[in-house]
């Protein structure tokens, strides 16, 4: 019996186990969401790609997947709490946060229901400037006209925490807008703000219309100040931008990184969680070429990288059976 085959036959047993003691939080064909992001961003072909992949398969499964548009990963968070989705792609930083309880969401509790499916591609904290701005740092954005992003996105809470751990606050900018994703280039270039922030897998589509439709550059983030914050915060890791990805800009940018990672909670059924899993990295491939920001995706990290919430038991059932974490 090959490693689908073993994988397939444990969550049989697996299902008929327990019986009648996990709720049927899917219905009638198994419909299932996914909360992704803004269009122009990474989120929501990443959810249309896992679900593509799911829905080929679903004359065999009766699974049916949809990605839903949404505000990001906080926003996506809250929904999965509150069971408006199934699944919810979300930054590690705020996955950490939410399981492990922070004051910033209800009120400090723990989202321990929260169950870890797989992480998937390296997003990196991305400053980008109008050239005009006299921006070279990311502290000249003090006293600067930025965009933090929109409310419930990803990248709003990772700045607003930023901002926290160097003692800054809304009164350091001259002015602060919070357009979401889909629309923080375009007000970039037609010059309504200075700079704009972003969490954003590479090569970034948003990224690429704000230096391509006007002269704008990406800012490092690599000042002392800056370095102690990521050196002393375990949910970030040091890295950046590759050269030449985007016009003007030549030389790699420093800054630091997490990932994308998909959730769901202990209750959802063991079914759907193996069939997702079994999609995706049976043909790990076609996830692959869905987006050259998720060229890199390998199995291993996927399983074992940037995860504080324990994995669902199906998926953890099915990593086990492909040697992809340890038996015991």
């Amino acid at each position: 019996m090959n490693v689908i085959g073993k994988a397939t036959a444990l969550l049989a047993a697996m299902v008929i186990a327990t019986a009648g003691s996990i709720p049927q939080h899917a219905h009638a064909e198994d419909y299932i969401t996914i909360g992704t992001g803004s269009v122009s961003g990474l989120y929501y072909p990443l959810g249309t790609a896992i679900c593509r992949q799911l829905n080929k398969d679903r004359p065999r499964h009766g699974i049916r997947c949809t990605a839903e548009v949404s505000n990001g990963s906080v926003a996506n968070l809250q929904a999965l709490r509150d069971g408006r989705v199934d699944f919810a792609i979300v930054q590690s930083d705020w996955q950490a946060l939410a399981y492990e309880g922070t004051p910033s969401l209800w009120r400090g509790l723990p989202f321990s229901d929260m169950r870890a499916v797989f992480s998937m591609h390296e997003e990196i904290f991305t400053v980008v400037a109008r050239a005009d701005a006299g921006i070279s740092t990311f502290s000249d954005l003090r006293g600067m006209r930025v965009n933090i992003g929109n409310p419930g996105s990803g990248q709003r809470a990772t700045m607003l925490a930023l901002m926290n751990s160097l003692g800054w606050t809304f009164d350091s900018f001259s002015e602060v807008y919070e357009l979401s994703a889909a629309q923080q280039s375009a007000g970039l270039c037609a010059g309504e703000f200075d700079a704009m922030v972003f969490a954003v897998g590479h090569p970034s589509a948003s990224v690429e219309e704000a230096t391509t439709a006007c002269d704008s550059v990406l800012i490092p983030l690599d000042e002392p100040e800056i370095r102690a914050v990521i050196a002393g915060n375990n949910l970030f890791n040091f890295t950046q931008i590759p050269a030449n990805l985007y016009r003007g800009n030549p030389l790699p940018v420093k800054s630091f990184g997490f990932a994308a990672t998909l959730v769901t909670t202990r209750q959802q059924r063991l079914k759907v969680v193996h069939e997702l899993v079994r999609s995706v990295f049976s043909e790990l491939d076609m996830l692959r070429r869905a987006h050259p920001a998720f060229y890199q995706l390998k199995a291993p990290a996927m399983v074992g990288e940037y995860q504080a919430a324990p994995h669902h038991r199906a998926a953890r059932a099915f990593y086990r059976a492909e040697e992809l974490l340890p038996r015991n």
